[in-house]
């Protein structure tokens, strides 16, 4: 009873859970929407020893290309239309890229390697000679691409995303480094193409994480809505917003986006921001999904702001700053 009583008193006084004093605003207007320029490349070569077939084919992984078309799509409803992300460039580049150490697999060895799941170690890939081999930064230099997407097998040994280019920052892992001589910053995604689109959804959602804290580091407390957003119910009681990606509202552990537990969110605010009424009430995992993963992450990044104008000096959309990096100072 006297958790319950305290969980009453909160949503009888909402501002105890939301004490940042937002500026006055101006009606929100729409944005126009972005249309990102993607270059995809490839890695599926195909094995000698075993008749000529892709690694797909040979066990049974997914196509690149049907991922690449769910992810833009799925991109494009999470964000309300903002974000329409066009491949202008596909290359399939049949052959196993270099690791740090200069270690390349042949294809016999990794299908070896990995039936008896005895990967090479180390097993991170060299990022300076991706980058040279694809000529990236002419590329992204000469305005053919704004984004770089990697589909390749598991352990190929990719980031999950990192960025390339001057004033590169942390984005899920280090910038890859002696890229200062590219005028702009770029993002490199990578996907599994063993996994599905929820996995390439959970890649961006930790961008989106990089990104954003990067965006609002310099704010006081008291102006840091990223750090509002991000709250949930266990480190947060009584005060949860939209969580991160690993933590729903409600969640207790890593990836706990099945937990039944209802718990007191203000997660709706987010979809009317800049203005924020401070309304809480009950919500559970129905909300985003029941557990499945790929549905959490279109409930997530469907509460990101994404609207004109600005607050405490940061633009009201916050995809803006997630799809082109060079906006962040």
């Amino acid at each position: 009873m006297d958790v319950l009583r305290r969980l009453l008193n909160r949503i009888r006084s909402p501002n105890r859970a939301f004490s940042i004093p937002l500026p006055a605003q101006t009606p929100a207007l729409p944005v126009e929407p972005v249309s990102p320029r993607v270059l995809m490349i490839v890695h599926n070569p195909p094995v000698e020893s075993e008749g000529g077939r892709r690694l797909t084919e040979i066990f049974g992984w997914n196509d690149p290309e049907r991922l690449a078309r769910q992810y833009i799509a799925d991109l494009e409803q999470a964000s309300g239309g903002y974000v329409r992300y066009r491949i202008v460039e596909r290359i399939d580049a049949d052959w196993f890229p270099p690791k740090i150490d200069g270690f390349r697999y042949t294809g016999a060895q990794y299908v070896a390697a990995w039936r008896s799941r005895r990967m090479y170690e180390p097993d991170r890939i060299d990022y300076e000679a991706q980058v040279a081999a694809f000529d990236l930064i002419g590329r992204y230099e000469r305005g053919d691409m704004e984004e770089v997407w990697f589909f390749a097998f598991p352990y190929a040994g990719d980031y999950e995303s990192t960025m390339v280019g001057r004033g590169a920052f942390w984005c899920n892992s280090p910038p890859v480094p002696n890229t200062d001589h590219c005028s702009g910053r770029f993002v490199i995604m990578a996907f599994n193409y063993e996994r599905d689109v929820d996995c390439m959804l959970e890649n961006f959602g930790h961008r989106v994480e990089s990104i954003m804290s990067r965006v609002f580091a310099r704010h006081p407390p008291e102006q840091n809505l990223w750090d509002v957003f991000i709250r949930y119910d266990k480190t947060h009681p009584g005060q949860a917003h939209c969580g991160n990606v690993h933590f729903a509202p409600n969640s207790e552990r890593d990836y706990d986006w099945g937990n039944p537990r209802p718990v007191i969110s203000y997660c709706d605010d987010w979809l009317t921001f800049p203005d924020m009424p401070g309304r809480p009430r009950w919500v559970d995992c129905r909300e985003w999904g029941g557990g499945d993963m790929r549905l959490h992450h279109l409930w997530w990044l469907n509460h990101l702001p994404r609207v004109g104008g600005e607050t405490f000096g940061v633009r009201n959309n916050w995809w803006s700053y997630v799809i082109d990096p060079n906006l962040v100072s």
